[in-house]
Order: C-alpha cells, then sequence, then structure tokens
C-alpha cells in the first residue's frame, strides 16, 4: 500500500504533436475500458512506475491507484467516489471531467483508510503566469571524472535577468526535469514559473544535470569536494558562455533528492562561498559509497565542524529506505538535530512517505519560497539565522511504534 500521494496533473493543448500524445492514448484507453489500460497505467502514465497519481487531457482528469483492496476517491472534498478495478492488476480508476483553471484536491482511501491525499495550487498551470525556457540538451567531456560525457540542460525563469547576473540554481537528476519527465515528477518548471509571477522566488537560471552514466553513485554519494569541483570547473564554466549568472553565495542554491540530495549537501559544505542555498529531499546520507567517508558522517561533521553559513530545507518519511547502507528516516533526523544544535537557518518535513519524489514535489511551493525568502537583487550576502519559530521547538525525537517496549 501507499500512503503518500502525488497526484501528477498535466494540462496540454492539443496543438503540442500532429502525433497522438501518450496522455491522450492513456484517457482514450480508460474511456473506453480498454484492455491495454493496465499496461498503460503499469508503465506509468507514462513515467509514474504505475503507483499512483492523475492524468489530465482536455478535461479529462484519469485517477489511478495501486491498491489489494477495492479504492475510491474524493475529488474536491465530495463523498468518495467507487473506482473502477483494471481487470488483472492491483490498479483502481475513475475518468471524471473536472473544471480547468482551479485547483482540485484528492484523496484516496482503501476502505476508510486514506492511502494520501493531494492539494498544491502552485504545481498547476496559471494563468497568465510566463513560461521560461528550457535549453536543448548540452554536453561536456569531463576532466574531474575522466572519460565521461555529461549531459545538462538549463531552464531560465521569464524575466530573468542576464544583463546584469542571474540568481541560480543547480539541481541534480536534470534529466527527470525536463519534459514530461518533469510533468510527471516534480514539476519544478510550472511551479518555478508560478512562484516567480507571484513574486515570490526570484526569476532564476536552473541548471539541471545529469549523472554520468555508470558513476551516479560515485558523483552523488561520495563525501568529497569532487563533484563540487566538477560543477565550478566545468559545469558552471560552460553554462555562462550563454547565461550570464551571479557569483554570489548568497544568490546560489544546490538542490536534489535521495543520493542528489546528499550530493547537494556536499557542494553547498565544501563550497560555502559559492552556494548557501540547500534544498534536500529524501536524502541519502548513509553509507551507499565509503572511500573516503559515508553520508553517515554528515550529521557528525556539521555537528563537530564550525557552523558554516546555509540555509537548508529538509524533507524525509518513516517509510523510506531501512537496508544495508543504513536508515534513512534516521540519518535524516541526525542531520536535522545536528542544524538545529548548531543553529542553523533550517526546516525539516518528516511525514510518512517512502523513497519517492511524491512529498518533495507536494512541498517544492513551499520549500523554495521558505529557500528563497527576503532575497534582494542589491544584496550579496546575507548572514542566516534560525526562525524564531524554529529556535523555542525541542530536537526530534524518534519513537518505535510497531513493536512492543519489551
Amino acid at each position: 500500500m501507499y500512503r503518500t500521494l502525488l497526484v501528477f496533473a498535466l494540462v496540454f493543448s492539443a496543438a503540442i504533436s500532429a502525433q497522438t500524445h501518450p496522455l491522450e492514448t492513456l484517457i482514450t484507453a480508460a474511456r473506453e475500458h480498454s484492455p491495454q489500460l493496465g499496461e498503460l497505467i503499469r508503465a506509468g502514465l507514462p513515467g509514474l512506475a504505475g503507483r499512483d497519481g492523475a492524468a489530465v487531457w482536455g478535461q479529462e482528469f484519469l485517477f489511478a491507484v495501486r491498491s489489494e483492496e477495492p479504492a475510491t476517491v474524493s475529488i474536491d472534498h465530495g463523498p468518495p467516489l467507487v473506482m473502477r478495478r483494471v481487470a488483472g492488476s492491483p490498479f483502481w480508476y475513475p475518468l471524471k471531467t473536472l473544471r480547468l483553471g482551479t485547483t482540485h484536491h484528492y484523496e484516496y482511501f482503501a476502505g476508510a483508510r486514506s492511502l494520501g491525499a493531494y492539494d498544491n495550487p502552485d504545481s498547476y498551470p496559471r494563468a497568465g503566469a510566463a513560461q521560461g525556457v528550457l535549453s536543448a540538451q548540452k554536453t561536456i567531456q569531463s576532466r574531474v571524472y575522466p572519460g565521461k560525457a555529461v549531459d545538462f540542460w538549463v531552464y531560465a525563469n521569464a524575466g530573468v535577468d542576464l544583463k546584469n547576473g542571474a540568481p541560480l540554481m543547480v539541481w541534480q537528476d536534470g534529466e527527470t526535469i525536463v519534459g514530461n519527465a518533469d510533468l510527471l515528477r516534480l514539476r519544478l518548471q510550472i511551479v518555478s514559473d508560478n512562484l516567480v509571477a507571484k513574486k515570490l522566488i526570484p526569476p532564476m537560471v536552473h541548471v539541471l544535470i545529469a549523472p554520468a552514466a555508470g558513476i551516479r553513485s560515485v558523483q552523488y554519494d561520495t563525501v568529497s569536494d569532487r563533484y563540487g569541483r566538477h560543477l565550478l570547473e566545468e559545469i558552471l564554466p560552460a553554462v555562462e558562455k550563454t547565461y550570464k549568472i551571479r557569483k554570489d553565495a548568497y544568490s546560489r542554491a544546490v538542490a536534489g533528492a535521495s543520493s542528489g540530495a546528499i550530493c547537494a549537501m556536499n557542494v553547498a559544505w565544501y563550497y560555502p562561498g559559492q552556494f548557501s542555498r540547500v534544498l534536500s529531499h529524501i536524502g541519502s546520507y548513509t553509507g551507499i559509497q565509503t572511500v573516503p567517508d559515508g553520508g553517515y558522517l554528515v550529521s557528525h561533521r556539521v555537528r563537530r565542524e564550525a557552523r558554516k553559513n546555509l540555509r537548508v530545507w529538509m524533507s524525509d518519511g518513516a517509510d523510506d529506505i531501512e537496508n544495508q547502507a543504513g536508515s534513512w528516516p534516521l540519518n535524516n533526523i541526525q542531520l536535522a538535530n545536528s542544524l538545529k544544535l548548531k543553529g542553523y537557518d533550517f526546516h525539516f518535513r518528516f511525514g510518512e512517505s517512502a523513497h519517492a519524489i511524491a512529498q518533495g514535489a507536494l512541498d517544492l511551493p513551499e520549500s523554495l519560497v521558505w529557500l528563497w525568502r527576503d532575497w534582494d537583487a542589491a544584496k550579496t550576502e546575507q548572514v542566516y539565522e534560525m526562525e524564531e519559530s524554529e529556535r523555542g521547538k525541542p530536537l526530534f525525537r524518534v519513537k518505535i511504534e510497531n513493536r512492543e517496549a519489551w
């Protein structure tokens, strides 16, 4: 069962392509109760790995959830609607016509138990919000990782100041933030455009970097300055051939999920003079790589070493991974407590999610606004202080809820 849910709502124009769009194929299959519907949902809507969500084509909304029990969905806090089982599969669905141009709330249930809810207006395309521009794929040959080609893209929000220099945000696993992959997962492009239009974050240059083939974990999970050198010596100089970006750490952020999150934290930790804002989703602060150090040491370094001028948003969930490399929930809590003890400007969102981008995507509008709050184009530095609302809160504590005490 999946207790957390992210609705992947996509609104496309029929003019996108002269060919039949995969989402139109999916909606048509649902309308006709096609025998292929299960395969299409399992394929991921596309790219969702068959978990749960909603796809939108025109005004038709397809809701789909995986459940071994009969499932229902409540739309806009209405009574739960019976869902139809996809023959030969664990998926349930209805097809509904809903009004566009507004935010809809969805919640799935198995019996009386909620499987998760979604409600976030800034994750939908907003009327009047100017869209940014995504570059073509660019490729460099790395010297820091010899023999490896590295792909990246640049997404520039509308209104970005390329004359004086733009704020910068670097995203790991960049191939998941382009095209339909972004619309089905994080929706960075939609969210950032909406927040820029509302003047809640500055227009930015977003650099979306894919890991080199076969060495993602080596690049991301290794606790060293190597990836930071790769970024500063190779990727950003290539970006700056086309885009003028600001040099001050105050105007630079780095983000990632899972191994990409510890990578982001490492970049800022080793190069606080270059990056001062960190966004970490389901961070792999564990022992995936152990040479020279494993990610489990990050929290201890934060405790032992002098406080750096960083602002950090973290999120994780109680159902994250437990395996031979370590405990994702416990290590995220460790890092949050380390940041707390050292007086960092941090925020930790700890829910019930598993190791997926659902919670991070759900939080993205809030986390970006929090991370960039008070940014001023006239400034080049700021000393980050813990929020008063956090200062009075206790350390995070762990309780065992699924075993007897003794």
